[in-house]
């Protein structure tokens, strides 16, 4: 279990850093689109794909990081009125599915890695694998986040802190 713990905070780290630095690119490719359309008339042709690839591995990457972190969606009022244990076994049960969703993307991404392998992309010419392997890695990470979840019988709630 340590060593899950371990791994899944490396992999956050490396997530949040990843996702701020995506964010920064992803944001100054869409400012230079902009100001040179408008203030040069010059259009840029390869910077809405790289804004796509960006942006998909942005949410991706952060739906994962909620996973982490507790801050993805949930509806928590029937499970807030459950007496503790009860509850407990119940989020148990919530990480396991979170883990088989995880995992069904994973598997989902990978074939759609390997059904597209060896196309690129139209304006850069990118391998399209390394957009599409945003779900595989996504996948990946939801399950293995779960699966902490899940064993360390995580509870969230009013009374918790999200990833408690």
């Amino acid at each position: 279990m340590r060593a899950l713990v371990a791994a899944n905070e490396a992999l956050a780290r490396l997530a949040r850093a990843l996702v701020v630095v995506l964010v920064v690119v992803m944001t100054l490719v869409l400012a230079a689109q902009v100001g040179l359309r408008y203030l040069a008339n010059i259009t840029l042709s390869w910077s809405e794909e790289l804004s796509l690839g960006l942006f998909t591995w942005t949410i991706l990457l952060t739906a994962a990081l909620g996973v982490h972190e507790g801050f993805h969606v949930r509806m928590a009022l029937a499970l807030e009125a459950m007496p503790a244990r009860a509850r407990r076994e119940l989020e148990r049960l919530i990480h396991a599915a979170t883990v088989v969703a995880g995992l069904f993307l994973a598997w989902a991404g990978w074939r759609y890695v390997v059904d597209t392998r060896g196309s690129v992309s139209a304006a850069i010419g990118y391998p399209i694998e390394w957009l599409h392997a945003a779900a595989l890695v996504c996948g990946v990470l939801i399950a293995s986040f779960g699966l902490q979840a899940a064993l360390e019988g995580r509870v969230q709630g009013p009374d918790t802190e999200a990833g408690a």
